[in-house]
């Protein structure tokens, strides 16, 4: 569970240190950000998930479709978004491999850099107009994050890391001030805050749901923001105490992930070429907790995957 080299393919583009990468991913997921900010006021109404009127009074662009189930939505921006990153990528790292969560990439991992991206995170929240999505950029080596961004846009705040240096956040309106980011201090996991998510498959919904039922009389509280990047960073800021979700993809982890264990938090990963119908589960921990929350989880049974279809392994 914990991240592992997996099998390799081709040779990608040349390695640079974690400190250049961090800030190509900061340039690149702030300038998907600014996008995907200015659409949601094209696409969609100031409140809610309909559509915003057209230009003239025609008819309102088709701003969204579906992915893996009806109820996971994909819009314009995110490909938009994606189509972004994608190009902007080429002209500064040309020879690296791309991994995105719309258009997809090898699940093999390449030996040199390749870049990992999730154009929207939290494209529910969205799509309704609830201020909690991210645009997630990460770049790994060998199957290792060793730098990322994750920008909340909404609140204007880009968190990053590299690996070694620490984490940080950045908001707008701060200019070039940083913050180094901590995990919360807390020291007993009976008043653990704990950010979770659940997925689109209907069995494994269920499955998680049966878990948190279990979890929840052990801890302070469950809070369900919808976008795993936000989570990890905010176990990272010490905003929640840990983050536990089952069968995440490498875009909705690969920088967050970074970020919480740079801010001092145990992580466990799933491998880099994972995908969510493994039902791997994704942890971050602050330190304080993190030998009794992982206790505590293997005995209510939740360090074991849960695959589509809800039966755990």
């Amino acid at each position: 569970m914990v991240s592992v080299n997996s099998p390799r393919s081709h040779r990608s583009g040349t390695a640079a240190s974690p400190v250049e990468l961090e800030r190509v991913a900061i340039a690149v997921a702030e300038l998907a950000a600014a996008h995907v900010r200015s659409r949601r006021r094209e696409l969609f109404a100031a409140f809610g998930s309909a559509p915003a009127a057209a230009a003239g009074g025609g008819t309102p662009e088709p701003a969204v479709g579906t992915k893996s189930t009806p109820t996971d939505p994909v819009t314009l921006a995110d490909t938009e978004s994606e189509a972004l990153i994608r190009e902007r990528l080429r002209e500064l790292r040309p020879d690296d491999d791309v991994l995105g969560e719309e258009r997809g990439g090898s699940v093999e991992v390449p030996d040199g850099v390749r870049w990992v991206v999730d154009p929207i995170d939290g494209t529910v929240n969205y799509l309704y107009g609830i201020p909690a999505y991210a645009v997630s950029v990460a770049a790994q080596i060998g199957g290792e994050s060793v730098a990322g961004a994750v920008v909340d846009v909404a609140a204007g705040v880009t968190y990053s890391a590299a690996r070694g240096h620490g984490a940080y956040a950045r908001s707008a309106g701060d200019g070039a001030a940083r913050q180094r980011l901590g995990c919360a201090a807390v020291t007993d996991v009976g008043l653990a805050l704990v950010a979770s998510g659940f997925a689109y498959d209907q069995g494994r919904r269920r499955t998680q749901g049966e878990f948190v039922g279990r979890l929840l009389p052990h801890i302070r509280d469950i809070r369900r923001i919808g976008a795993a990047a936000l989570d990890l960073c905010m176990v990272a800021s010490g905003r929640v105490d840990a983050h536990f979700e089952h069968g995440l993809n490498p875009w909705d982890w690969a920088a967050g992930g970074l970020i919480a264990a740079e801010a001092g938090a145990v992580v466990r990963l799933p491998a880099a070429d994972s995908r969510s119908v493994d039902g791997v589960p994704t942890i971050a921990v602050a330190p304080g907790i993190a030998s009794e929350f992982l206790a505590l989880v293997e005995e209510l049974g939740g360090l074991a995957a849960i695959p589509e279809g809800g039966q755990q392994d």
